[in-house]
């Protein structure tokens, strides 16, 4: 299966906390699954880092590489994540939820996320 890290997992990964959440660090280590990193959560995070919300262990730029070198996709947002209508309408007005739900829609990925906004939505990836 092909899994979409929300910006929360993301987080919990670079800081080595993903064992707090045993079900999402057994799909991380499961073969069958390819996690795949959307340049909106990493712009989500820069932003964040760069306005003092966000603590992050490394800076970044260098976070592209770090998700590379883990076997990680990235994905790049283009014109289909941009127009993309989705058929299930989360119940949050986040701009950087509803692209990654786009992106999941369009691109056949499920969203791996602890946000309460997100979980119950059908493109939300389920523990099985």
């Amino acid at each position: 299966m092909r899994l979409l890290l929300d910006s929360q997992i993301l987080i919990a990964i670079m800081h080595s906390d993903i064992g707090s959440l045993p079900p999402i660090e057994a799909a991380l280590s499961s073969p069958d699954n390819q996690m795949v990193v959307s340049t909106v959560s990493l712009w989500e995070l820069s932003i964040k880092y760069r306005l003092g919300k966000l603590t992050l262990l490394r800076p970044p730029e260098r976070m592209p590489s770090y998700f590379q070198s883990l076997g990680y996709l990235l994905l790049p947002v283009n014109h289909r994540h941009a127009v993309e209508n989705l058929q299930d309408q989360p119940p949050t007005r986040d701009p950087f939820d509803r692209m990654l739900l786009a992106q999941c829609q369009v691109e056949g990925l499920r969203l791996v996320t602890i946000d309460r906004a997100l979980i119950g939505h059908p493109l939300a990836w389920r523990a099985p």
